[in-house]
């Protein structure tokens, strides 16, 4: 297995026998910059913070994989950051949207509505003509 999908199992090693969860483990790495652009289009946000709103769902993730997506989306003018002072240390970065990554989740959006919408069509029943 891949360093890749490593990180998705870093909390449950045990799940990386599992077989579904290997096959799954490509499909959340695909949808990990969806995600991570919803939770950075809410509010400007510090990684740990980032963190801490995956760390309970299948998204789950370390800052090994999440600060090299954050720099790939910061190359492709999707997020940008501000440092900002901490009462508790360093300056911190601040993650949030730029237009342009309002425009990508925007249209994100539309076409995770477009496959939920199609998924649900392909699962029903076709009737037969008579």
């Amino acid at each position: 297995m891949g360093c890749s999908q490593v990180s998705f199992f870093i909390k449950v090693p045990e799940l990386m026998n599992n077989p579904t969860e290997i096959k799954l483990a490509p499909l959340r790495k695909g949808l990990l910059e969806f995600v991570v652009l919803k939770i950075v289009g809410g509010e400007s946000l510090y990684v740990p913070d980032i963190l801490r709103r995956l760390a309970n769902t299948e998204f789950a993730t370390q800052e090994g994989t999440l600060y090299p997506l954050l720099s790939k989306l910061r190359r492709e003018d999707l997020v940008q950051y501000e440092w900002r002072e901490s009462e508790t240390g360093p300056p911190r970065k601040y993650y949030r949207l730029t237009t342009a990554g309002e425009a990508q989740l925007a249209t994100l959006d539309d076409y995770w509505t477009r496959i939920n919408r199609t998924l649900a069509g392909l699962g029903r029943s076709m009737e037969t003509p008579s």
